[in-house]
């Protein structure tokens, strides 16, 4: 019997009030969820535990059975992998986003907010170049990363992520990587003057390193399980992940990473990895990008097409006996728009089978019902 993980990222979340309390999974519609639930079990579960920090890299790595101990610090590294590029022993990556700030040089959104996707990519274009010992990476709209050889003070330098620093100055979060890299300084100073013809309303755009990581191996997922694994996602982090964990890799061209993803053209993808693999994980990263919006109705909403367009569609298409969990990373809530390492719902059943009952206790319970052998 083979194993299908649907992560959907940041699934948890705090009462909407105007839902009457109201979690965004619990307001959406998930007929095909509820009959799973009816051939195995509901629960809620902390992935972090309390032991690593509620952010999708540390969180995807426990649930696919990477050790703590081997969870990389930070993910530029795997985002980087992503992009079919690594790093040698000499050099690092830091993640980098394009932020909004307001006239106080408060950071007033962490994700390019007032720009359309071409200024986005116009922005990125600015960046490029500047420095010759500055590599600058465009992902995708907001996200970038930045290449550079090694500095030990930057690696060790905790700056805290943009997505939780809204509304804070932007010049005291950076000051002490500033402090500790002339070679970012420069490069910071640089492209905020290239950046000022975005400035509009009443908000500029400068650049926001983070996330500094080294170069850094992990084991392969057969190596883990005994099993080949696949991967359906779009986020430069599973990318990253599914790579660096030397699993199949699918992404299908409509997919985007938010709201807007062709979630059927991913039930697709993962039908196609079934086929070769013992596992697959399909990940889905609109949810998190919805609540860290403040936008529980389309979170809400997403989970809606998740259950219609993936769930329905796995149910109708794969004949075969399977074993399918239904969670969450961590919590990412719409009322404050952050991540915090609360309970996540969790479905674990079973398609075109029944089995024995599903105890759902710890994190460790998904990998035991999930990593067992292929039958």
């Amino acid at each position: 019997m083979r194993s299908l993980l649907i992560l959907i990222d940041g699934l948890g979340d705090d009462p909407i009030s105007v839902w009457q309390g109201q979690t965004p999974y619990e307001h959406a519609k998930h007929p095909a969820m509820d009959a799973l639930i009816q051939n195995g079990t509901l629960g809620y579960l902390s992935i972090c535990e309390n032991d690593i920090i509620p952010e999708s890299c540390s969180c995807i790595l426990r649930l696919l059975g990477v050790d703590k101990k081997d969870i990389p610090h930070n993910r530029a590294y795997l985002e980087l992998l992503a992009n079919n590029r690594d790093v040698s022993e000499y050099e690092m990556v830091l993640r980098c986003n394009l932020a909004a700030l307001d006239e106080s040089g408060r950071l007033a959104a962490f994700n390019g907010q007032g720009l359309t996707a071409q200024q986005m990519r116009e922005a990125a274009r600015l960046c490029d170049g500047v420095m010759k010992d500055i590599e600058f990476i465009h992902l995708s709209e907001y996200r970038n990363l930045l290449v550079l050889n090694k500095e030990a003070a930057v690696l060790e330098c905790a700056v805290k992520p943009p997505h939780e620093s809204v509304g804070e100055n932007a010049g005291e979060l950076l000051r002490e990587l500033r402090q500790q890299s002339l070679a970012i300084n420069y490069f910071l100073q640089e492209t905020a003057k290239r950046l000022q013809p975005l400035a509009h309303d009443g908000l500029h755009y400068e650049l926001y390193p983070w996330g500094a990581s080294a170069r850094q191996g992990l084991p392969s997922f057969i190596e883990l399980h005994g099993l080949k694994g696949g991967a359906v996602c779009k986020a430069e982090i599973v990318r990253g992940i599914a790579k660096a964990l030397k699993m199949d890799v699918l992404t299908p061209p409509a997919a985007t990473g938010d709201v807007d993803t062709d979630v059927r053209a991913k039930a697709e993808g993962a039908l196609t990895l079934l086929e070769q693999n013992d596992f697959v994980i399909a990940h889905f990263n609109g949810s998190d990008e919805a609540a860290h919006r403040y936008d529980y109705q389309a979170k809400a909403d997403f989970i809606s097409r998740i259950d219609e367009q993936f769930v329905q569609t796995i149910a109708a298409q794969y004949k075969e006996p399977l074993r399918v969990v239904i969670c969450g990373d961590h919590v990412t809530s719409s009322v404050t728009g952050k991540h915090s390492d609360g309970c996540t719902p969790v479905i674990a059943g079973y398609l075109n089978t029944s089995g024995q009952h599903i105890e759902l206790t710890s994190y460790r319970d998904i990998l035991n019902f999930l990593m067992k052998e292929s039958d």
